[in-house]
């Protein structure tokens, strides 16, 4: 039985590997064993950040929307609060859009969740 050396296959396999490794840093995209590596310890960390923007960016919105209330006399807790109990739907991201972009309906907002 003839020798095989997994040619075709092997050369593909490694190939992938070091395309994904595009533009890492000296050895790290040329070497297979190390742009294996790093690639693999790239994906592990880009799926656990795929998580953590989502907690960044809900943190992003909540320090926004407490910096517009607090100039408006009130604070994040007391505005949510208000805003619940006045049945208005706005999440934080559109909230945060509006104290960025549009002062002067996001006072308007604050002022029906400070009636309730």
């Amino acid at each position: 039985m003839p020798r095989a050396k997994r040619g075709f296959k092997a050369r593909r396999r490694r190939n992938k590997i070091l395309k994904a490794a595009k533009g890492f840093h000296s050895a790290r995209s040329r070497l297979f064993a190390q742009a294996k590596e790093c690639v693999m310890k790239a994906w592990v960390y880009a799926y656990a950040h795929r998580r953590l923007r989502k907690r960044d960016f809900r943190r992003l919105w909540i320090t926004r929307i407490n910096a517009a209330a607090r100039t408006n006399g009130t604070t994040y807790s007391r505005l949510m609060h208000g805003l619940k109990a006045a049945k208005v739907g706005l999440d934080r991201k559109v909230l945060s859009d509006l104290a960025v972009v549009d002062a002067a309906a996001f006072s308007k907002i604050v002022q029906a969740a400070a009636t309730n």
